[in-house]
């Protein structure tokens, strides 16, 4: 009883020489409430802490409440006390709310889904009542909070920012930095006041290439934290040229020992001196334990989750692991939080002596009361806000807080004496605060404070190192990241002989035109490696190869790149004298024809056959034959455009003088009455008018080709440049266009076809339409093998099997239509008459007459007859011929 009543005179010395100091604080802090976790307010704001750890085991839960945290944390402990005094300094400034209380909620998360989720279910619970109503529309729904601070873990906001999102409750977390609540279309209403994990990512990168370390190993926790944190460390540290060595996950929910002695063992068996540490500081903890008990050392890069962390910074023997850096959040300090701390502890001290009140009841439901063992603080407890930890995250809460308290500022529309709106007369719903916490800015202890579009803030990283003096760790600001890192690298004490950097690289030596690759899971050791086309070899040290500038290209395994050359169907190579001589071959018999036609001009063959038509046709088979003289040689603009032009036009007058036969056939079969009278016009200008209407049509075609198709220039510019040297062709483009060119006359083979193949077979005359039907089948089958077979070549193929199907179809017509009448005049010379060209020449239709009927009863007679008739017909025949030979003679 005497050392009891001792001890609290001790304390109430204690508390009156605290007290005694309230002139240098501000005066509002004599009107602090002493309830740490909750106080009454027209707005409520909902803080989500991890007050207590975890103290039971999770294997052995049977049932929802099975779940004891007993344990406090006092960093956790110490961010719920700032988001305290936060909104009491905010109550205090008569000019951010003016006639607005702002009022809290703080409950214990204790890092489990299975405890957080209560007290967010509690935040949605109506304002008069602690039920959640099921409704169709939650536009009115009331809920007792208008803005959720925190959790502090990315595994903790992943558990219930989608819930929270459904409401469109402002949700603003201190600490949850992973990159995936990035995406508002998962997470709407979720903001975050420290940096996300995708920069931290990227300054842990840009760090190992400051150090030129390419060898690396990357540990994770098995949360939503360490395992997104590590996976894009890697994936940029790939993408920057570094090896990745060896990867490895921490486990987080059960014993993590098994697992981290399998890291270690691959760490060394990897021989990488520099390890990325990504993982919370639960994980670290045991990490490091195992890593001080191997007596492993190295360089260890720290992430944002331990860096700073009290439970691996007080480790026994933590100064034997080597060199420590480490990112911490861009942070400003709170001068009034410690003073306000011993305030708060002093009078919580002073009514527990006054009062003479009990410990609460360690049964009550954490819902009223996270942290039961809290009742006893006192001033000798004020260094719980004192930690680096804390020190350094203090700011994020405080950060927090004022953004909500700053929108609803804007949002009431308030002044430096009071609000527009008052939220005690009218009802303010989360979702419509939310778009104006989204838009703040506000400026903190000289910093200024703005969200982009995914709710992550202006805030970069501190970059720090460990000091170890006399068995305890302190830290040295040593760089700084905001979207680039600076170092001062003077500041860092390595552990290395000599204080010298550490390596950690893997390369080798390689030939000229190799560069180093990655190897492995995410990146790899670096082996040599073959530059591909269209890359080269720009140092020695080169980690992947460099493309060419724009319009260069290079050979494998190249140390530069050039500008592309350019081949062409040279005069002189193999495919040119053998396409020249099978033209000239085919010049010769066409030139031979035309001579032996011009000797018999105005015969009546010639003049069945059109008389200067046929000459026409012949001479654009021999000019087309010429004209593939401009696909050899070095092409240029004009003589692309020449070369389509002759190359689609010289057929279309051959095959449009075919059709002109081809019309007076179906006149004289289908119109056998007007033909005589009509033909000498058909075979006159309407044969030259059908001529020029196909021409014209096709050079209309051309022209449109012309217009739209690049020039030579102009498509040679246009090219991607992959190679280094290619065949240059006249482009065919648009190769619709193109197709249209060549359709168009195959049309016209098509028509003549068409008009022939059905025509009758005229009677002791010559059969026009047979050729006809012969040449123009041949055509087209040529020109349609010509298609799937010019769509499957190359550049140079292409070219060539444009001349030689142009040979084919070109020698086709000659031989199929013109050949036959030069054996004609050759052979047959007495078949030259009027008589028998009849059809064409006079219009009399190519139907034989019909027999008179016979007797049924004779047939013997009929076959007698039909055997005389042919006889007699046979000796009339010569006997004429011998006639108008005698008469040519005389």
């Amino acid at each position: 009883m005497f050392c009891r009543v001792a001890e609290q005179a001790k304390l109430l010395i204690l508390c009156c020489i605290l007290s005694s100091a309230h002139g240098k604080n501000p005066l509002w802090f004599q009107n602090i409430s002493t309830n740490l976790f909750k106080s009454p307010g027209d707005i409520l704001l909902g803080g989500l802490f991890p007050i207590n750890r975890l103290t039971s085991n999770l294997t052995e839960r049977m049932e929802p409440d099975d779940i004891q945290c007993e344990s406090v944390d006092q960093n956790g402990l110490a961010l719920a006390i700032v988001m305290k005094y936060t909104i009491d300094e905010i109550n205090a400034t008569p000019n951010l709310l003016p006639n607005v209380t702002l009022g809290f909620e703080n409950y214990d998360d204790c890092g489990q889904s299975g405890i957080i989720m209560k007290p967010t279910l509690r935040f949605f619970t109506t304002a008069v009542s602690d039920d959640v109503d099921v409704m169709c529309n939650y536009t009115e729904y009331m809920t007792r909070v208008h803005a959720v601070i925190g959790p502090y873990s990315s595994e903790m906001a992943g558990v219930i920012s989608q819930l929270v999102s459904f409401f469109l409750m402002p949700q603003v977390s201190y600490g949850a930095s992973s990159d995936g609540f990035s995406d508002k279309l998962t997470y709407p209403s979720f903001m975050r006041t420290v940096p996300s994990d995708s920069w931290q990512a990227m300054a842990i990168v840009e760090l190992l290439q400051v150090f030129g370390w390419n060898w690396v190993a990357v540990i994770g926790s098995d949360e939503t934290y360490g395992k997104q944190g590590q996976q894009q460390v890697s994936q940029n540290a790939a993408n920057g040229g570094i090896c990745v060595a060896y990867e490895g996950l921490i486990p987080v929910y059960e014993d993590p020992v098994p697992i981290i002695s399998e890291i270690l063992d691959g760490i060394v068996e990897a021989k990488v001196g520099v390890v990325v540490v990504f993982a919370s500081s639960q994980a670290s903890a045991a990490f490091f334990k195992e890593v001080i008990r191997r007596n492993m050392t190295g360089v260890w890069l720290a992430s944002t989750g331990w860096a700073v962390h009290s439970s691996i910074v007080t480790l026994p023997g933590i100064e034997t692991i080597g060199t420590v850096l480490g990112f911490t959040a861009m942070t400003q300090p709170i001068s009034l939080l410690t003073p306000y701390v011993q305030e708060l502890f002093t009078k919580m001290a002073q009514q527990r002596l006054q009062m003479q009140i009990t410990q609460p009841d360690p049964d009550v439901s954490p819902l009223e009361n996270p942290c039961p063992g809290c009742w006893n603080l006192s001033p000798a407890n004020v260094s719980i806000v004192e930690t680096e930890l804390v020190r350094r995250s203090a700011f994020s809460v405080y950060t927090a807080v004022y953004s909500v308290a700053q929108a609803l500022h804007n949002m009431l529309n308030c002044s430096a004496t009071g609000c527009a709106r008052d939220p005690k007369a009218e009802n303010i719903y989360p979702w419509q605060l939310l778009p104006w916490v989204q838009k703040v800015s506000l400026t903190l202890n000289g910093t200024q404070i703005n969200f982009d579009s995914a709710g992550n803030p202006n805030i970069g990283y501190d970059l720090l190192a460990w000091v170890f003096q006399n068995n305890s760790v302190t830290f040295q600001n040593i760089g700084t990241f905001v979207q680039n890192l600076t170092i001062d690298k003077i500041l860092i004490k390595w552990h290395t002989k000599n204080n010298m950097v550490p390596t950690s690289t893997c390369s080798s030596d390689c030939l000229s035109g190799q560069v180093r690759i990655v190897k492995g899971f995410y990146s790899c050791c670096f082996d040599c490696s073959d530059c591909l086309g269209g890359t080269y070899q720009n140092r020695t040290d080169d980690i992947q190869c460099t493309k060419c500038p724009l319009r260069q290209w290079s050979t494998f395994r190249s140390t530069s790149c050039v500008f592309p050359t350019y081949e062409y169907l040279a005069w002189s190579s193999f495919e040119s004298v053998a396409l020249i001589l099978a033209g000239l071959l085919l010049l010769s018999c066409q030139a031979a024809m035309g001579i032996l036609f011009f000797q018999h001009r105005g015969t009546p063959l010639l003049k069945a056959l059109g008389g200067p038509l046929c000459g026409l046709g012949l001479l654009s088979l021999m000019g087309s034959c010429i004209s593939l003289v401009l696909y050899l040689g070095q092409p240029n603009d004009v003589i692309c455009r020449i070369q389509i032009l002759l190359y689609i036009m010289f057929p279309t007058v051959a095959l449009s003088t075919l059709l002109a036969i081809s019309m007076q056939i179906v006149y004289v079969c289908e119109f056998p009455e007007k033909a005589p009278e009509n033909m000498e016009n058909l075979q006159g200008l309407g044969s030259w008018s059908l001529v020029l209407a196909c021409c014209g049509v096709q050079s209309g075609l051309v022209g449109w080709f012309l217009i739209e198709g690049p020039s030579l220039t102009m498509w040679v510019d246009s090219l991607e440049v992959d190679f280094v040297k290619r065949f240059l062709p006249c482009p065919v483009e648009p190769i619709l266009n193109f197709g249209l060119m060549v359709g168009f006359n195959g049309l016209l083979a098509l028509i003549c076809f068409m008009c022939t193949f059905m025509a009758p077979k005229p009677v002791r005359q010559y059969n026009f339409a047979r050729d006809i039907t012969i040449a123009s089948l041949i055509y087209c089958v040529i020109w349609v093998i010509f298609i799937p077979i010019y769509a499957g070549l190359g550049d140079k193929e292409q070219t060539i099997a444009k001349v030689v199907f142009n040979l084919i179809s070109n020698t086709a017509l000659t031989v199929s239509y013109y050949l036959p009448k030069c054996h004609l005049l050759v052979k047959e010379p007495d078949l030259n008459k009027n008589e028998y060209f009849a059809s064409i020449l006079e219009g009399i239709p190519p139907i034989p007459p019909e027999d008179p009927p016979q007797d049924k009863n004779k047939p013997d007679n009929k076959n007698d007859n039909k055997e005389g008739d042919k006889n007699e017909d046979k000796e009339e025949t010569k006997e004429d011929s011998k006639e108008e030979n005698e008469e040519d003679n005389n």
